[in-house]
């Protein structure tokens, strides 16, 4: 699915992966479930691109959500994976905090369930990472910058494209509740320190971009600004 003219994304409103598409190459933020492999491909395809032309994937986080496929690319393709240095031991497998679920409605629980369960919610976890520590541009195609997000997990980051005019923000908010169906922008379900991941939402609200992009929900085509004040109106409410 395309975005923009070098952004496109992967998988659905219940999980999703992004693809920064440059002449020199592609960076993937995020790797979704180990099933949207296949999706990776047919988008790939779609826009005559190939698998040789992925320069390296950055996970907003380690959750299994998101790590999906990457270990698949970093074995069979050789593509390095990047990780914050606080997650990547949940992106091998490491043990994760039990968060309580919160409010659900039996519709988008049972949604997000037969989604994974099609795409395959477990993955096959990293086993090498390139470990990210603190703020950085990296090396990539879009020049991605990393921006700290402490709150979902210990090491959640944003990463923000100004090539593409987008910051991927992972689970650091959404915009569709996976346990409720709420959509607009709102604080992410399974977080470990809530208050935090408020606190660190003032990392992107000055960004110059004009796309929001969560790993779960509809793509937000407006300003970082405008996204943050809406969480945290949500979070008020």
């Amino acid at each position: 699915m395309q975005l923009g003219p070098a952004v496109h994304r992967i998988g659905n409103d219940i999980v999703a992966a992004y693809l920064i598409v440059q002449p020199e190459g592609i960076t993937l933020v995020d790797a979704g479930l180990p099933g949207m492999y296949a999706d990776l491909r047919r988008e790939l395809d779609a826009i005559g691109r190939s698998l040789d032309d992925i320069r390296g994937v950055v996970l907003t986080h380690g959750d299994s959500d998101h790590v999906g496929f990457a270990e698949r690319l970093r074995r069979e393709r050789g593509v390095p994976v990047f990780v914050h240095a606080a997650d990547a031991d949940r992106a091998r497998g490491g043990d994760k905090p039990k968060t309580p679920m919160g409010p659900m409605r039996l519709g988008p629980l049972l949604g997000f369930a037969a989604f994974g369960i099609r795409k395959g919610m477990r993955p096959q976890w990293l086993t090498e990472v390139v470990a990210l520590d603190g703020d950085s541009t990296l090396d990539l195609p879009g020049a991605p910058r990393v921006i700290s997000m402490p709150g979902h997990s210990p090491g959640s980051i944003a990463v923000f494209s100004p090539a593409v005019r987008a910051v991927f923000v992972g689970d650091a908010l959404t915009t569709r509740h996976v346990l409720t169906g709420r959509t607009g922008p709102g604080p992410a379900p399974f977080t470990d320190d809530p208050s935090a991941a408020i606190a660190s939402l003032a990392h992107i609200a000055d960004l110059d971009a004009d796309w929001v992009l969560p790993g779960h929900g509809p793509a937000f085509h407006g300003s970082p600004a405008t996204a943050v004040r809406a969480v945290r109106e949500a979070a008020r409410a």
